[in-house]
């Protein structure tokens, strides 16, 4: 029996520990389920029914789930086809990273939400999904996630755990990402250099230097890029020496800077 075509799974290549699913104009039925994982997702297209333990909801194009883990709970479209996109993100991890933002020990803290059609949520959602897809640059997928897990909590109202703020600490990650511009560090070794959680280390880091370190770092790279492009680098080699998954992924990070793309600017230095 053939696969579902209209369903994808895939593990994070930035982030093993996280899962992707996508469907796609999907007439695909769910009965009454639950998950070791946390879950979320967007409804991309359509409508259907979310029953979430004793609360029903109907959501849409644009609304946003939340799902805890064990939360019995059933999806199923109405009117037809629907498309969505999940991540299902590990509990163990999420745990450790609740504990850094608000202290205490307990194992997790589920989320009060279950549906939301916030906008600025929804951004986050996307932002973080097109970076689970990238590999290499668990750094930019690991902040994208913390962001959208921080930003989903401040929602219910919670109060973040907020440090005294060092900018010494700060400028240590400052300068191993100047040092090192082709090194795909992951928050882990910035958290080691830094001596900050990693939460409190993209704060800290965007409060002193205006961006969160992955920015700050793609910044430097695009700088960079613009150099080589202008002594008649190739866009692979720009791309490869500066650390970028591959072509697509500096393509796009550079045209959001610089409004055009590579090959354009290039085009204005080298005949």
């Amino acid at each position: 029996m053939k696969p579902d075509s209209s369903v994808q799974f895939q593990k994070s290549p930035s982030l093993p520990f996280v899962e992707i699913r996508r469907a796609s104009n999907s007439n695909a039925c769910y009965h009454t389920h639950s998950h070791d994982e946390f879950s979320f997702g967007v409804i991309d297209t359509g409508h259907s029914t979310y029953q979430n333990r004793q609360n029903l909801h109907t959501i849409s194009t644009g609304d946003l789930v939340a799902i805890n883990p064990a939360d019995a709970h059933s999806c199923n479209p109405r009117d037809g086809a629907w498309s969505y996109r999940m991540l299902f993100v590990d509990t163990q991890w999420l745990g450790a990273m609740q504990q850094e933002l608000f202290g205490g020990q307990e194992d997790y803290r589920a989320f009060e939400w279950q549906r939301s059609s916030r906008a600025d949520l929804r951004l986050n959602f996307n932002q973080l999904y097109q970076s689970l897809l990238q590999d290499k640059n668990s750094l930019e997928a690991e902040t994208d996630l913390l962001t959208f897990i921080s930003a989903s909590f401040k929602r219910q109202g919670e109060s973040l755990i907020q440090p005294k703020i060092s900018h010494q600490q700060a400028d240590k990650v400052r300068q191993l990402l100047e040092d090192e511009l082709s090194e795909n560090h992951s928050l882990d070794d910035l958290e080691k250099e830094s001596g900050l959680s990693r939460y409190h280390l993209i704060r800290n880091f965007k409060k002193h230097f205006g961006q969160a370190p992955h920015a700050y770092q793609l910044d430097l790279r695009i700088k960079k890029a613009k150099d080589l492009l202008q002594n008649g680098n190739s866009l692979s080699d720009t791309a490869f020496q500066l650390g970028f998954a591959d072509q697509a992924h500096f393509q796009r990070h550079f045209k959001k800077r610089i409004a055009v793309t590579p090959k354009q600017y290039q085009s204005f230095f080298v005949m």
